[in-house]
């Protein structure tokens, strides 16, 4: 008779669980449509897209950049390089830290723009700053290198 009392006790629990969660996530639903902004202008600035596809014959990114006018090393370094360069993520070398350029510094500023500029090793290309000039890049590695 314990073990039937049990077995009904621990279903009847997990109904309770069920009822309880979609309870909440239909609460939350609620509360959350409140207080969103459903005008239509915002909501078609949410779901607008994310990306844009190049067709051929537009502009290339780099040269529309190029036009807009180049930023400075340390502009592309905040947006762009102090994710990582910041604090050595992947081993990348930190602004600043001569011990970080010690093997990187003697190849060259060449070198140093090519691996930029085509990724080496845990770097994506260009940083990962597809809008960045190669003279943006140039800028940024000068940057980080200025107090060395």
């Amino acid at each position: 008779m314990s073990q039937e009392k049990a077995v009904k006790f621990v279903n009847q629990l997990k109904w309770k669980q069920v009822i309880a969660v979609v309870a909440g996530v239909a609460i939350a639903g609620g509360v959350m449509a409140f207080t969103q902004d459903m005008s239509r202008e915002a909501i078609a600035e949410r779901i607008q897209p994310s990306m844009k596809v190049r067709v051929a014959g537009d502009e290339p990114q780099q040269q529309a950049a190029a036009a807009a006018g180049d930023r400075s090393g340390e502009q592309v370094y905040n947006q762009a390089c102090a994710a990582c360069h910041t604090g050595g993520i992947l081993g990348a070398p930190r602004k600043g830290v001569a011990d970080d350029w010690t093997d990187r510094l003697p190849q060259g500023m060449a070198v140093l723009l090519e691996h930029s500029i085509n990724g080496f090793n845990a770097m994506p290309p260009r940083g990962g700053c597809a809008r960045c000039t190669d003279d943006e890049i140039e800028a940024a590695i000068e940057f980080m290198i200025a107090d060395l």
